[in-house]
């Protein structure tokens, strides 16, 4: 089933290839040319991902853990500049490997051979063309168990709306609600409308959470950092999620 969702809609991932439109910079740049854009992306071609480590992690949001570790593949580079980004040296200076799509494909099944719980895509934007291709060639080999998409929240509708029957759980970032605070400290454009809407649709394709022994199969899980002097607009983000009816808190560990 994912596998015929995947065929069917890497053509149109070409699409937004050709004038970016991935994320919420919305680029406009060749990416069949290699061009980077805002992100940095730099592979050989649009048939390659960077990423830094693949492992099973027992440190992740602990409704992904389960008994097994969440499969977390660690993408480099970002379609933001956080000040604050633990992750500095993957996400603003490319540190990683480049794999071919088939290589990631290996990657995702000794995961789920050594008992990963799910496959954890972390800052997959950017590459999402080659991960797609990955994950077909994988879901053909027996791949099964679910899909998260771990992002930063600044992604196109355009492009999550591709990925509905693909993804599972949705592990999106709401990091601020005033725009001109998220040009400050992440150089995000428009952010808090492009996370509110890129939210809204995965919410609209996912639902809540649903668990299975403890660990989610299915649903929306919403990050939210708390910044000093009241950067992120938590108030307010609390209000955005009671009003759009997706208030259901669970505190990190």
């Amino acid at each position: 089933m994912k596998a015929e969702l995947i065929e069917r809609v890497l053509p149109r991932i070409e699409q937004l290839l050709k004038e970016c439109r991935l994320c919420g910079h919305r680029c406009g740049i060749d990416r069949y040319s290699n061009a980077a854009g805002f992100c940095s992306t730099a592979s050989p071609d649009r048939f390659h991902v960077r990423y830094s480590s693949h492992t099973l992690h027992f440190g992740e949001e602990p409704i992904l853990v389960g008994q097994g570790g969440s499969g977390t593949v660690f993408f480099t580079h970002c379609n933001l500049r956080c000040v604050f980004c633990q992750n500095y040296q993957i996400s603003q200076l490319g540190l990683g490997d480049d794999v071919h799509y088939t290589g990631l494909a290996r990657i995702f099944l000794e995961l789920q051979a050594d008992g990963a719980e799910n496959i954890n895509l972390v800052t997959p934007t950017h590459y999402i063309y080659p991960i797609l291709l990955g994950l077909l060639d994988a879901y053909r080999n027996g791949l099964s168990v679910p899909l998260v998409y771990n992002t930063n929240g600044y992604d196109s509708v355009e492009l999550l709306a591709l990925l509905d029957g693909i993804v599972d759980v949705y592990l999106p970032d709401m990091k601020y609600m005033d725009e001109a605070l998220a040009r400050k400290y992440s150089s995000g454009k428009d952010y808090p409308e492009a996370a509110k809407n890129a939210i809204k649709e995965m919410h609209r394709q996912v639902g809540a959470v649903h668990e299975v022994r403890g660990v989610a199969t299915r649903g929306v899980i919403i990050r939210h950092l708390i910044l000093p002097e009241n950067i992120a607009g938590s108030y307010d983000f609390l209000l955005w999620l009671k009003q759009e009816e997706m208030l259901t808190l669970r505190s990190a560990s």
